[in-house]
């Protein structure tokens, strides 16, 4: 766990500012704005990348995953930078749950899992490739995205202690319980056998 030594009331700033960051919903802007629909409407109804990319549109799912990977990262970068590194790991808590959780959205957001990493990569940079590398290898075996990004979160403390980030490792098993808690359906259907493979729409 970090050591708390902010002003507590600088610290509740952080994590507002760092939730309403978190609670844009760059997928659904994406998709509107090049007119592909709602994206609540399409595939599995998620905000994020892996969705987007069922309409078809890899361009819009790469930009949204560079969205929503960097909307955490900025917010722990500018949290560790105007504040200190105990502001950066709230940052990345509050931007998280932003995502999951947003305002804008009557608080029904994504999965996380592009944010999860971006916040990851900002606040221990060989974890967080690890953690990417760590997707890229399952997802390349698997084809199936939800059980790339439960790998990748599962073994997200353990890089952070394999590459000496140990403070941080509690942060990084509270965000993989919230991405295996958002993933519960996926996790139903791997059980089944029927979860969707990347690129089907």
């Amino acid at each position: 766990m970090p050591e708390f030594t902010s002003a507590p009331l600088l610290l509740a700033l952080v994590a507002v500012l760092a939730y309403l960051l978190g609670s844009i919903p760059f997928g659904l802007v994406i998709t509107r704005a090049l007119g592909l629909g709602d994206l609540r409407k399409i595939g599995s109804g998620n905000i994020g990348a892996t969705n987007v990319l069922r309409t078809g549109n890899k361009p819009a799912a790469l930009a949204t995953l560079l969205l929503d990977a960097g909307k955490g990262g900025i917010a722990v970068l500018l949290a560790r930078a105007l504040v200190g590194p105990d502001a950066a790991q709230v940052a990345g808590m509050f931007a998280f749950l932003g995502h999951l959780y947003p305002v804008w959205l009557g608080f029904k957001g994504g999965k996380g899992v592009a944010t999860f990493l971006g916040i990851l990569l900002a606040l221990a940079w060989p974890a967080g490739l690890a953690a990417c590398a760590t997707w890229a290898v399952t997802a390349a075996l698997t084809r199936i995205s939800s059980l790339s990004a439960l790998v990748a979160a599962a073994l997200s403390p353990v890089w952070l202690v394999i590459f000496g980030y140990p403070q941080m490792a509690a942060l990084a098993a509270l965000l993989a319980a919230l991405v295996f808690w958002r993933h519960s359906a996926n996790i139903a259907r791997l059980r089944a056998g029927t979860e969707p493979r990347i690129g089907k729409k």
